[in-house]
């Protein structure tokens, strides 16, 4: 889970040694990362270059706001994309692009629509410079189970108004960090149109409470990818054993993998950002679309 220990681990290189990345390679990376998804996409189906607008909509307890990235012409698979601790940003708004150029209208969201617009933080450096922890800590005791949950269900009516969406089709959610539980809630919330769920570095998806994820695959209609940081397995290695007992018990098709790399691996922007095992990763989640949506 990204708490002030994953903060402050964060500041030193996957070894424990050496200082950790400065603004300007945060900059770096996310020019990368931003290339990579404009980049043509070898062995892909050819797609128009992909719409991307700004989007607000009516959401529990306010306004939600979001980025709605989708190809043109035509309809596609949606997926919802709820971002790490930090928000969405441009390192959530690069995954986007690349999935829309996959053939998916991407939704990336504001979790925290009901206090601020986004982006609260400009990368995760920002986040971590500026007292990140402790402006989001009153914003995040608001994302309950259950307002999560509220949140999906409008999130998923309001794509299947959009004419780039193909409702003939499931829907995808995925979610880093924070937003891993969230993946869980939104498949629990809409089971007759959530096919898939994915979660990488997610925190606390196992618990004793009925709204734990783990004790909510059944409500789920969805195949998973649990994919997870190989420093969280050390903390909780018994997670990946009660995930995998818990889809098992539910039927429903899951993956789970623990990954060479630390939480946050998977995020442009993050100090332990590692490009192989984001690849392999990011390969687990399409093979996960393609054959669940």
């Amino acid at each position: 889970m990204c708490d002030h220990d994953h903060l402050a681990d964060m500041g030193k290189s996957s070894k424990g040694k050496g200082p950790g990345l400065s603004r300007r390679d945060f900059a770096a990376m996310g020019a990368v990362a931003t290339a990579i998804a404009l980049a043509p996409l070898e062995g892909a189906e050819a797609q128009g270059a992909p719409d991307e607008s700004a989007v607000t909509f009516d959401a529990p307890d306010g306004r939600m706001d979001a980025t709605f990235i989708h190809p043109v012409p035509g309809k596609a698979p949606a997926i919802i994309v709820w971002p790490d601790i930090a928000g969405p940003r441009d390192a959530f708004s690069s995954m986007g692009r690349t999935l829309a150029r996959e053939g998916y209208a991407v939704l990336i969201l504001n979790p925290y629509y009901r206090d601020k617009e986004a982006p609260e933080f400009e990368d995760f450096e920002d986040f971590r410079e500026n007292g990140g922890m402790e402006k989001v800590a009153p914003w995040r005791e608001k994302l309950t189970a259950a307002a999560v949950m509220d949140t999906a269900r409008a999130v998923v009516g309001w794509l299947d108004q959009q004419g780039s969406v193909d409702t003939a089709k499931g829907i995808g959610t995925q979610g880093y960090c924070m937003g891993g539980p969230f993946a869980v809630w939104t498949a629990a919330a809409a089971p007759e149109r959530v096919k898939a769920a994915a979660t990488f570095h997610g925190a606390a998806l196992v618990g004793e409470e009925e709204t734990s994820p783990v004790k909510m695959l059944g409500q789920t209609q969805a195949s998973f990818l649990f994919a997870i940081a190989r420093d969280d397995d050390r903390t909780a290695p018994g997670d990946k054993t009660a995930l995998k007992a818990a889809a098992d018990a539910a039927g429903r098709p899951a993956q789970i993998k623990v990954y060479r790399a630390d939480h946050g691996w998977t995020v442009a922007d993050s100090p332990v950002y590692n490009y192989d095992e984001e690849d392999a990763a990011w390969e687990q989640l399409l093979d996960l679309y393609e054959a669940a949506l």
